[in-house]
């Protein structure tokens, strides 16, 4: 698991938005792939997914408060797209902090 701070509060509606308008042109602006991953909002938390490359999520997301958790499927570790999602996921939780950046709390 990781946590990051983001140093205002944010809800999961704003961020399931946010996800939703940028991760895949992102994606395929930076891997140069068709691609396209579900971003599904269920209950408290955010799921990422590609169901026809993977089984399960590649990441589940947790607003607590000021907080992210994420949750990494311990199944693609060490995929290229994971890897990809990951790094993408982080330019886009700035976006969110208010120009105050992001802290990692924790990594696991």
């Amino acid at each position: 698991m990781k946590i990051i701070t983001l140093h205002t509060r944010v809800n999961i509606d704003k961020l399931h938005n946010h996800l939703k308008q940028n991760l895949n042109s992102a994606f395929k602006e930076q891997k140069k792939s068709e691609i396209n991953f579900t971003i599904k909002k269920s209950g408290d938390a955010i799921e990422i997914s590609e169901p026809v490359l993977y089984e399960g999520f590649l990441f589940r997301i947790e607003v607590k408060g000021m907080e992210l958790w994420i949750t990494r499927s311990q199944h693609y570790v060490d995929d290229v797209n994971s890897l990809t999602v990951e790094s993408i996921l982080n330019d886009l939780f700035n976006d969110l902090s208010d120009k105050q950046g992001t802290d990692l709390i924790l990594e696991g």
